[in-house]
């Protein structure tokens, strides 16, 4: 429902600002992975971090978070690239790519690197840190008009998915809609995080339930291209819809941790 990149998102950016504790950082990453590691996509980025580079044992994330305190790192951001928009992380390049195939993106753009978590064995996820090349800002969504787009879509889909008869063979439906985003209510974030980022984060995830169960739905065991090309037009605006919420909610929680962080000071 949500993703590994915003848990380290805000929990490092609530930590880089004093209103979180590094333990409490990675016991939120705990959510994700029994087991986190840590390597450089390439030896510039792996010398200038001070990290093992791409031939090397991975380190855990608390060496990472050394690292970036080194670093001078200030804040970070989450980036949820789609085919055609990868603003923020570089078109072409290896963080794009890597970025783009996961879904997902922690960037850090003062110390010029970004992470791309990567689960490589049963309960192991692994963070790359590679370079980040300088490129045109992340999106930048304001909440209102996040939250506003995302009950608008949500209507909009509503209309469409009645139409198209999504889910009429599962009489289970609601319940399994209940559980998918039930799921997003376990994790953690931090004591500081703004009521409104949370609300906007829970009907985000409530929204992609039901994308999820809709995508899957296959009345009769077989559904015909012309019907899943309508039902993936329908869905295609709620899913963006989605996607700038939970960049909307993470960025709005970064900026509340960070301001609670500077008043300690």
């Amino acid at each position: 429902m949500s993703c590994a990149s915003a848990t380290l998102v805000v929990w490092t950016s609530a930590w880089l600002h004093g209103a979180a504790a590094a333990d409490d950082v990675l016991d939120a990453l705990g959510f994700w992975a029994g087991l986190h590691e840590v390597v450089a996509d390439d030896d510039g980025t792996a010398t200038a971090l001070d990290l093992p580079g791409p031939d090397e044992a991975p380190v855990g994330p608390a060496l990472l978070l050394a690292s970036l305190r080194r670093a001078s790192a200030t804040t970070a951001r989450l980036v949820i690239p789609v085919p055609g928009d990868v603003r923020g992380l570089g078109a072409n390049g290896p963080l794009g790519k890597s970025a783009l195939r996961a879904g997902e993106a922690a960037v850090l753009p003062e110390v010029g690197v970004g992470l791309v978590p990567k689960l490589v064995a049963d309960g192991v996820l692994r963070w790359t840190v590679f370079d980040l090349p300088t490129a045109p800002a992340g999106e930048h969504v304001p909440i209102g008009e996040a939250e506003h787009g995302l009950s608008s879509a949500m209507r909009e889909a509503a209309t469409a998915l009645v139409t198209l008869d999504v889910a009429r063979h599962r009489p289970n439906v609601r319940a399994e809609i209940a559980a998918l985003s039930a799921e997003h209510s376990a994790v953690e974030w931090p004591a500081g995080m703004p009521s409104r980022s949370l609300r906007v984060l829970q009907r985000a995830a409530e929204v992609a339930a039901i994308l999820t169960v809709a995508a899957s739905d296959a009345p009769g065991g077989a559904v015909s291209a012309t019907a899943t090309r309508a039902r993936d037009e329908a869905l295609r605006p709620l899913s963006e819809a989605v996607r700038r919420a939970r960049l909307a909610a993470v960025d709005e929680a970064v900026r509340v941790l960070s301001d609670q962080g500077a008043g300690r000071h």
